[in-house]
């Protein structure tokens, strides 16, 4: 007979949910509802009191061309993320999971960069590719190539790419390599032995088998580059040169914090809620029909 302990108190299974509740309700619902008061009203310039002005502070944000064009750069730099930095841990997974002499440290040291801050991360990078005191940002200038991603807003939005998805690979490493490490390796060596080769015993059994994880990583990485990337552009750009690396988050962050705009940044965040949880909508209701899970 198995015995199980039994709580005869009904009130505390409430007091272990109150903190994550308390916690859900203070920093997530109540400045969601915050936002959403604030940008159906205008404040005066002191800010001492508001005005109802229904939707005006979203009719003036979407009829803003340089918002629209945020919205591209924003695009641009949230999919390339996504891709850049899925596709490096992928493979850098697939190689740790083989069988190579010092796998266990390569593991230890692709794991390390999840640890810094995103801002530590973005120092990192503008200390590498510095066009004045970066070891290959001098180089390239050395070489004839014309770098300076303070002045190029192309270089900057590259600059930003790459440092927010080198952050973020380790995330999306270790959750590739429990994976992969959960896939029996009897199913491989019996492809193997029907003559399967190795690319083709990836595409057939391994990533139709990474499924779930690869499912989970596209949700959490787009979120991050929509939300967490804010550190990397704050300390590399600024958002500029001139506003090309200006993403939706930083632009609520500039137009509210630095413009003192609380009403237009207010509607900016609750049009950022709504892309996000539309695009995380499409990909639960398409994406996921392609997951299978055992």
């Amino acid at each position: 007979m198995q015995r199980r302990v039994i709580f005869d108190n009904k009130a505390l299974p409430y007091l272990l949910l109150a903190p994550q509740v308390a916690v859900t309700l203070i920093f997530f619902i109540w400045p969601a509802a915050q936002a959403v008061w604030q940008s159906v009203h205008l404040q005066d310039a002191f800010g001492l009191r508001s005005q109802f002005v229904w939707f005006e502070n979203f009719e003036a944000v979407l009829a803003d061309p340089n918002y629209l064009d945020t919205v591209r750069v924003t695009a641009v730099f949230s999919l390339s993320v996504t891709a850049l930095s899925m596709g490096v841990a992928l493979l850098l997974a697939v190689l740790a999971d083989s069988r190579i002499r010092g796998a266990g440290a390569y593991k230890t040291l692709l794991i390390w960069p999840y640890a810094l801050a995103p801002a530590v991360a973005a120092v990192l990078w503008m200390f590498i590719f510095n066009p004045e005191i970066g070891l290959l940002g001098r180089a390239l200038n050395d070489l004839g190539y014309a770098w300076d991603y303070r002045l190029n807003g192309e270089q900057a939005l590259t600059m930003v790419i790459l440092a927010a998805s080198w952050k973020q690979v380790s995330y999306n490493f270790i959750f590739f390599l429990a994976g992969l490490q959960a896939i029996p390796r009897s199913v491989l060596e019996a492809a193997s032995i029907d003559g399967a080769s190795a690319v083709r015993r990836f595409w057939t059994i391994t990533f139709p088998l990474l499924s779930p994880t690869t499912f989970f990583l596209l949700v959490v990485d787009v979120v991050y580059a929509f939300f967490e990337t804010f550190g990397t552009i704050h300390a590399l750009t600024h958002g500029g040169p001139g506003k090309s690396t200006e993403t939706l988050i930083y632009r609520v962050y500039q137009d509210g914090v630095i413009n003192n705009d609380l009403g237009g940044s207010s509607a900016q965040s609750v049009i950022l809620m709504v892309i996000v949880i539309a695009l995380t909508a499409i990909q639960f209701r398409f994406v996921e029909r392609k997951v299978h899970y055992s």
